[in-house]
């Protein structure tokens, strides 16, 4: 079986969406199943922790997953025109998994949903792209032949799946959008069952 780790941090829920139809793209791939995960928040307060478990949703992600991917959707929320800390914070632990190689030649892309249309989308993926080839990653994008990307009015870019949530993230994903994060999840998945022969 290959595994695809959908790794996201979400803080509204719209990221957390666009997570959900990218395993699904992945898992219409025969033999690919997708494992969801997320990483918990970060505080300017030292004191406060989150706890070891979410109370809802994905398991929060290990560096086993990262070292046991066949490949990785790496998903965040735009913050001035980046990824968003948590996922930060979470990438700058991986140290072992950049010195043991565990993720050299897979394959990866990247999501992201920002409240406004020019919010900065494209520079938060570049900005996840940039530790993700330090990893040694091969990184995907979304092709024009997807028609989607012609015809959106919203979110979607061949740099990666992303969805404009709208000021306090009113707006559902389109269907535009929807149907942009299921076909990145399927290249993804193709791609690795290619690379793991």
């Amino acid at each position: 079986m290959t595994t695809i780790l959908v790794l996201y941090y979400s803080r509204y829920g719209a990221v957390k969406q666009m997570a959900q139809h990218i395993a699904r793209g992945i898992e219409s791939v025969p033999n690919v199943e997708a494992r969801i995960r997320t990483v918990p928040s970060v505080s300017p307060n030292t004191e406060a922790t989150e706890s070891r478990i979410p109370a809802s949703g994905a398991p929060y992600a290990t560096l086993d997953d990262l070292k046991t991917c066949d490949g990785i959707a790496l998903g965040s929320p735009t913050r001035f025109g980046n990824m968003a800390a948590p996922m930060k914070y979470f990438l700058d632990t991986a140290s072992s998994v950049w010195l043991g190689g565990d993720l050299v030649n897979k394959p990866a892309a990247v999501f992201s949903s920002s409240s406004s249309l020019h919010g900065g989308q494209e520079t938060t993926l570049i900005s996840m792209m940039l530790p993700l080839l330090h990893l040694g990653c091969i990184l995907l994008g979304i092709p024009y032949t997807e028609s989607d990307l012609n015809t959106t009015t919203s979110g979607g870019t061949p740099y990666g799946a992303t969805h404009v949530a709208g000021i306090a993230g009113k707006n559902s994903l389109t269907d535009e959008e929807q149907r942009l994060c299921f076909a990145m999840g399927k290249r993804l998945a193709e791609t690795a069952v290619k690379l793991k022969k």
